[in-house]
């Protein structure tokens, strides 16, 4: 993966104006991949919409860790079978 497809860990939580231990927590979880590149913490940009809709769920809903987890592999499934009923 290109460094350009790469986006710091340090910069995105100022953005969005959260805590980093938040990204750090839903790495924890299994929610998302972050890479690590001397010294820094990366999050790939083709994640950052699947990132910026757990910081909503958090921070807007007040939804916590697991129910994330819930909702991201209810999301999931429900991709994967509007994939299956489009072919």
């Amino acid at each position: 993966m290109e460094s350009s497809d790469l986006i710091a860990v340090e910069a995105f939580c100022t953005h969005w104006e959260i805590d980093p231990s938040f990204i750090e927590s839903l790495h924890e979880y299994g929610l998302i991949e972050v890479i690590g590149l001397e010294d820094n913490r990366y999050l790939a940009m083709e994640n950052l919409k699947d990132v910026e809709k757990m910081i909503r769920f958090h921070y807007d809903l007040k939804i916590n860790m697991e129910g994330i987890d819930v909702i991201s592999n209810l999301l999931r499934q429900i991709d994967e079978l509007q994939r299956e009923l489009k072919t």
